[in-house]
């Protein structure tokens, strides 16, 4: 703690002595986190929602087209706030997933480690108001929250997800939606919904901060993650779109994506996997579930971009939009779990006022999925979806604009590390101290200026490692690794300009390319401290463990109750019977 405060004394004084922190012409910073949207979720990257506030402001500055982050959202936020691979942040996976073997090892505490600078770090020792509205989950207690990471002002939700409409978990692994205030825990007003909430809150902390200060605004929304909940009036706005099903969107977006240039004409599509399910083999109900389901997803898109606009509209008011940097982006693929099948998740939610009814879906009380088929066919054209480094987990949209920022369709490669330190070379902010941890992303910013075509040169890598879940980038090639219960854990090679939807395992015609990239990859691994997952991991079985453990330990002494009160009602019938069978007939 206390070399933490020193690094940031000196971000203090680096910002004071330059004078950068009393310069009122430095542009304001927004970065929007959308949660597990797709690459083609928005508008105008082919989706069917309805988003004409980041379609605007897309339109104005620069669309990637080539952007990769985490699969999971931790390791994502972590990466996007530090510019840092994310097992050099303490955040290597989600808390959900941890094995045994990883918890407390350096890189997996699952918070923010000594040494690790945030964005609001080192822009709010540069003179910048610092305000966070939204998903945090980069620890659980305390000293984990967000005012201890240099946001002055933040209202933020320490788990992975919660209710979109009341002050509740949404999952058996956590008890409550843990939702803190400048390191307080809090609870909910009576008429919240969370894209509405979240940017209520940011506008009050901007009307109650030093307006003569820039600010950066940090609003990672809970859309689009599960429970997929909104209101009626943005969900019937999606009849009839989805009721064709899966397969029928999968070929639709692949086709959009090759009009719009996302891939090569021709390259080939991925098959839904072979466990997918078939449209036509689900009853009646079924179909206008998972239709019901989609239609609300699609709603709370269109729900998130409204309040959007409402965030936009207030800095028109103020004076503040034009001198904004907005930064976009999802924080990985779309979510995969069914809510349909497992029956201890149909108990928790029967115990706590959820329901999946289609002729409900959306509203408070429902507990709305999509699924892995539609997931899959959402991630179109790329391969799988959120957990797995395949594209359909990592290929994700990024929309940067701004002052000075032109009009474009970028195709230069951008990680989700390369978001902060071109924040930061952007507002020309001071640099870290030399005991901070060094960013391992780049600046995008030359790009951004038309100066250079990318960053990234053919021989350098860009890699990702999540829960074993892993991709190494090298000019047109890809290794990729996906662990069970859908991947075999086994190393692919494939060409990501011929093959974006990683048809073609070319680990054997190519064994040199093969070679190169798995040494890559080990370099990659030893230098930021990758673990060896245990044999046999399962992510799903991993997630069942720990919310079993959480119960046990949260619930264990009303079990033991429960456990004396049944075997002294057993023993009562016993000595009830036994007086029964006694007893003589007169």
């Amino acid at each position: 703690m206390v070399g933490r405060i020193c690094l940031l004394l000196g971000l203090a004084m680096f910002g004071v002595f330059t004078g950068q922190a009393q310069d009122p012409d430095r542009p304001n910073v927004v970065i929007i986190l959308i949660d597990d949207a797709a690459l083609m979720d928005i508008g105008i990257y082919g989706g069917e929602a309805r988003t004409p506030n980041m379609d605007a402001l897309a339109e104005q500055g620069a669309m990637f087209l080539q952007y990769r982050t985490s699969p999971l959202c931790s390791p994502t936020r972590a990466m996007l706030l530090t510019g840092l691979d994310n097992h050099l942040t303490g955040v290597s996976t989600i808390p959900e997933v941890l094995p045994k073997e990883h918890k407390g090892q350096p890189g997996y505490t699952m918070a923010l480690e000594p040494g690790v600078l945030t964005l609001a770090d080192r822009l709010g020792a540069a003179g910048y108001r610092t305000l966070m509205s939204g998903k945090w989950h980069l620890g659980e207690t305390a000293d984990e929250m967000p005012d201890k990471h240099g946001f002055q002002r933040s209202f933020s939700l320490a788990a992975s997800g919660a209710d979109n409409w009341d002050d509740k978990s949404y999952m058996p692994y956590y008890h409550d939606a843990p939702w803190w205030e400048d390191g307080e825990e809090v609870g909910l007003p009576e008429d919240f919904y969370s894209s509405e909430f979240i940017v209520d809150k940011m506008i009050e902390y901007l009307d109650q901060t030093d307006a003569s200060k820039p600010f950066f605004a940090y609003l990672p929304f809970q859309a689009i993650h599960i429970p997929v909940q909104a209101p009626p009036e943005f969900t019937a706005n999606y009849d009839g779109i989805y009721d064709e099903g899966w397969h029928v969107l999968r070929q639709q977006r692949y086709e959009r994506a090759q009009d719009l240039g996302l891939i090569a004409r021709g390259a080939p599509l991925a098959p839904m996997p072979e466990t997918a399910r078939d449209w036509e083999a689900l009853s009646e109900d079924e179909r206008a579930q998972y239709i019901a389901m989609m239609q609300v997803n699609a709603g709370m898109m269109e729900a998130m971009d409204y309040h959007i606009g409402r965030f936009i509209e207030h800095l028109k008011s103020e004076g503040q939009f034009e001198n904004s940097i907005f930064i976009i982006a999802s924080d990985n693929g779309p979510e995969f779990n069914r809510g349909d099948h497992d029956w201890r998740l149909n108990l928790w939610r029967s115990l706590n006022g959820y329901h999946i009814d289609a002729d409900r879906a959306g509203l408070r009380g429902s507990w709305g999925f999509i699924g892995p088929e539609w997931a899959n066919a959402a991630a179109s054209p790329g391969a799988l979806y959120k957990f797995y480094a395949t594209e359909g987990g990592i290929r994700s949209p990024l929309i940067i604009t701004g002052p000075g920022i032109a009009a474009a369709r970028i195709e230069s490669p951008a990680m989700v590390t390369d978001i902060a330190p071109t924040v930061l070379d952007w507002v020309g902010a001071p640099d870290a101290p030399e005991e901070s941890k060094p960013m391992t992303g780049r600046s995008l910013a030359p790009v951004l200026r038309g100066e250079l075509a990318s960053v990234y040169g053919p021989n350098d890598i860009r890699a990702i490692e999540v829960s074993g879940n892993s991709a190494l980038y090298k000019g047109d090639w890809k290794i990729t690794r996906s662990m069970p219960p859908v991947g075999d854990a086994q190393w692919r090679l494939f060409n990501m300009i011929e093959d974006p939807g990683e048809t073609l395992d070319l680990s054997e015609a190519e064994p040199d390319i093969m070679a190169d990239m798995l040494a890559s990859y080990a370099a990659y691994a030893d230098s930021v401290g990758v673990l060896e997952m245990p044999e046999g991991y399962n992510s799903l079985q991993q997630i069942l463990k720990n919310s079993t453990e959480r119960m046990r330990k949260r619930y264990g002494w009303m079990m033991i109750v429960a456990g004396l009160i049944f075997l002294a009602l057993l023993y009562g019938l016993y000595r009830g019977a036994r007086a029964l069978c006694r007893r003589r007939p007169v």
